[in-house]
């Protein structure tokens, strides 16, 4: 074929062309629009719900017929709002350091000393995370009753405090910094102590980052240790508090949704506010070198 029959006729679209232009970027756009308004979907959904009457809850029409702001103040008349909220945030705040400083540490351990057996430690220390949390479940309830740390903050803190995943991502990130940086600290005098807290643990930073956001989230969040864990009403957490609207008397899933809604929203501007620094930790502790 000749080079004048490969042209397009004049007048006529090139599909091809277009399809290699803006074809593609349609399509690809397209599909992302459609994910994004699948998930955006429940929480929409969820948030009108919170402003409905219980009777219109289960209703095809999503928008209420009778605006009901008062289900937000009614949360905090029928169950201790605030105070669950100050245990979980209290809790996940301090699970967060706990899991920063032992990881840190621990990648730090892994990383970029050498003593023997440390790429044998930390395969078996990578292996936990195959065994389901259910499995370890009894366990750690056993530890806890014999530690007497039953209905108690630390009983919540305490075991959440150490993470392999954790330790894996820091590891992971402090490989990409240099050695070098190691060698000049060591000609100055530095000592590993010194080296991890003035020279590896800054340039760490957006994986630290990464893992608290992580952290923070999860811990938050968490509903079946806390369940099995906290029998007394103050020392519960928002996720089991919530279950008062849910009795053997009926759900009340307006006032489920409108605490739902105050539960989530701030956890959605933590994540707005942290995303840069949370995409370039993965990107950065997920390769070497």
């Amino acid at each position: 074929m000749t080079r004048a029959a490969r042209q397009p006729v004049e007048g006529t679209p090139f599909r091809g062309t277009w399809w290699r232009r803006r074809g593609r970027f349609v399509v690809s756009h397209a599909v992302l629009v459609l994910l994004a308004a699948t998930t955006l979907l429940p929480f929409l959904w969820m948030v009108l719900a919170s402003f409905k009457p219980l009777a219109e809850v289960e209703a095809l029409n999503p928008i209420p017929s009778e605006w009901r702001p008062g289900n937000y103040p009614e949360v905090f008349r029928q169950i201790s709002f605030g105070r669950y909220y100050f245990n979980s945030v209290f809790v996940a705040a301090w699970v967060t350091f706990l899991q920063c400083l032992t990881c840190s540490m621990a990648g730090y351990a892994f990383a970029r000393l050498r003593w023997p057996g440390r790429d044998t430690v930390f395969k078996l220390y990578l292996a936990t995370l195959m065994i389901p949390g259910v499995v370890t479940m009894i366990p750690n309830y056993t530890l806890m009753v014999r530690l007497h740390l039953l209905d108690s903050y630390m009983g919540l803190i305490v075991p959440a405090s150490f993470s392999a995943f954790g330790t894996f991502l820091m590891r992971q990130f402090m490989l990409t910094i240099h050695p070098s940086l190691d060698e000049a600290a060591v000609i100055d005098g530095a000592g590993p102590w010194q080296i991890f807290r003035h020279v590896i643990l800054p340039l760490a930073r957006p994986g630290l980052l990464a893992l608290m956001v992580f952290t923070f989230l999860g811990t938050y969040g968490s509903f079946f240790w806390p369940l099995v864990l906290i029998k007394s009403d103050p020392l519960r957490t928002l996720p089991i508090g919530m279950l008062f609207f849910d009795t053997v008397y009926g759900k009340q899933t307006n006032l489920l949704m409108a605490a739902s809604v105050m539960n989530i929203v701030p956890l959605i501007v933590l994540f707005i506010c942290t995303q840069k620094f949370l995409v370039k930790g993965i990107q950065l502790g997920a390769v070497k070198g």
